[in-house]
């Protein structure tokens, strides 16, 4: 089934669209709106954090590397108020996170959409959380259009998920948070089941969502030239759950263009992921002297 690109959607301007039209905005400057502090996690004698530092601020986009078991989707969980760390603290919005926020929205590789729903009320579901604050027959109306033609699925409200693609589903899913008006989006690996086409076509949209909406935006990949396409700020997780290094990249996008000039960088976060990868958390953070460095 063919899906629109992200080029081809159109922001209408219509009172549905006010919202995203509002947060486009310079937030270089902004405060983090996202902040964990100091974070660990045991079970047992078993580390899958240890000290980690996060903040994201109103429209950054912030990728997050790491080899497999060194605590991403477990950071993201934390950060979304589903898992309470076993040392340091979250904030949101200056608050400490006590517990899962209507303003923080989590997505996972899986869209989990209902099949006995249509798009459309996929998409209200969003709107079901326990914390949201009671939404007029209207105001859940408009939520819902504008969301799905943000995602540039406005065609879309009665097919159910049976009639989509992956990508489309993934738009759906999307689409779900960004109804609540999410001020923090976290991504666990949203793409990594799609095909290449499809997988580009959707981090270009996630560049768009993320301007238009201005969320404090985290995204776990496994995937280099992902990170280096989407990203504001690339933090790369070693084993047992360390910052180990991380880089700005201050590159315009669209990047497409530019991924020969990122070449060099990309190698060197190449390296730096095959260190993280030891079991010698030490000797890791050593070569790598807790990197920090800025591309442009």
């Amino acid at each position: 089934m063919t899906q629109p690109t992200a080029t081809q959607r159109a922001h209408e301007s219509t009172p549905e669209h006010a919202h995203f039209a509002a947060a486009r905005e310079d937030t270089s400057r902004a405060s983090p709106f996202l902040t964990l502090r100091n974070i660990g996690l045991s079970y047992g004698e078993r580390a899958i954090l240890r000290g980690v530092d996060l903040s994201v601020a109103p429209g950054e986009l912030v990728s997050v590397l790491g080899p497999s078991g060194s605590g991403k989707s477990t950071l993201l969980r934390i950060a979304a108020g589903l898992l309470a760390p076993s040392d340091g603290t979250v904030d949101v919005d200056g608050t400490p996170l006590t517990g899962p926020r209507p303003d923080v929205a989590l997505a996972f590789q899986d869209p989990c959409l209902l099949p006995w729903l249509s798009v459309e009320r996929n998409v209200a579901f969003g709107l079901t959380f326990a914390r949201q604050p009671a939404l007029s027959r209207e105001t859940r109306r408009t939520r819902i259009d504008a969301a799905l033609t943000e995602v540039g699925l406005s065609h879309a409200h009665h097919l159910h998920p049976r009639q989509l693609s992956g990508g489309m589903a993934q738009r759906v899913a999307l689409a779900r948070c960004l109804a609540r008006q999410p001020r923090a989006l976290l991504l666990d690996e949203p793409f990594g089941a799609l095909d290449e086409v499809t997988r580009a076509d959707m981090q270009r949209l996630l560049v768009t969502v993320v301007r238009d909406t201005g969320a404090a935006t985290v995204l776990v990949t496994h995937d280099i030239d992902e990170a280096l396409l989407v990203s504001d700020r690339i933090v790369l997780l070693g084993n047992q759950g360390r910052t180990l290094a991380q880089w700005q990249i201050d590159v315009p996008s669209p990047r497409d263009a530019q991924v020969q000039a990122l070449g060099a960088l990309r190698i060197e976060i190449l390296q730096a992921l095959q260190l993280a990868m030891s079991r010698d958390t030490t000797s890791a953070q050593a070569a790598l002297h807790t990197t920090s460095h800025t591309t442009r």
